[in-house]
């Protein structure tokens, strides 16, 4: 069965300040729908056609050529847009599983910030920042360059990622131009921490 391009559960202006509605709307229709046709022309006749996009990225290494790129794209911006809301930001309770899980692996909510803010800031060229579960049920920071994600068996560190960052110019650069790093504060004022904490309870599982 194709895979099909997720509809936003906001409105394209419905980020603004931080994130504006013409880079959402070029950024959902444009971009991740070419990764959406991208990826279903690649695997169309294969095994990998009836996966799920999460069991053909734990063995990307071995699909199609496209797969990569494209499957990658796919699966990662349908994190991002779920990790965001119009009333989003601030921090997760600090009685919250996932409040208590940042403050366990980072010390506090501050200092999580610095770090996630330093993964994708520091990503050179094109790439993602991620917050990650491990095995062990812990979180921890990465990045990765391209479209690559933490659920590849190509990735460096893998992990189940639950909150990611797109660092590709396309993300932002109609709004912030090459300052990214005012691009990545901005994030913060959106992000979903309610999606975030269901995303870690179930990756725990």
């Amino acid at each position: 069965m194709a895979f099909k391009l997720p509809k936003l559960p906001y409105d394209y202006k419905a980020l603004q300040p931080h994130i504006d509605g013409r880079t959402m709307k070029i950024h959902h229709t444009k971009h991740h729908q070419g990764y959406t046709n991208k990826l279903n022309a690649a695997i169309a006749g294969t095994k990998f056609e009836k996966m799920k996009i999460e069991d053909i990225l734990k063995k990307v290494s071995k699909a199609p050529a496209g797969a990569r790129n494209n499957g990658g794209g796919f699966y990662n911006h349908n994190l991002f847009w779920s990790v965001m809301s119009p009333d989003g930001g601030g921090a997760p309770s600090k009685t919250s599983a996932i409040g208590k899980a940042i403050n366990k692996s980072f010390g506090s909510f501050d200092k999580f910030k610095e770090q996630f803010a330093a993964a994708a800031a520091t990503r050179f060229g094109s790439g993602w920042a991620w917050l990650c579960v491990n095995r062990s049920g812990n979180l921890f920071i990465t990045s990765t360059p391209n479209q690559d994600n933490p659920l590849m068996d190509v990735a460096e560190k893998k992990g189940t990622p639950i909150l990611g960052l797109d660092v590709w110019e396309h993300a932002y650069y109609l709004k912030y131009q090459n300052k990214r790093g005012d691009y990545v504060q901005a994030f913060f004022d959106v992000v979903n921490w309610s999606a975030v904490g269901r995303k870690f309870s179930a990756a725990k599982k």
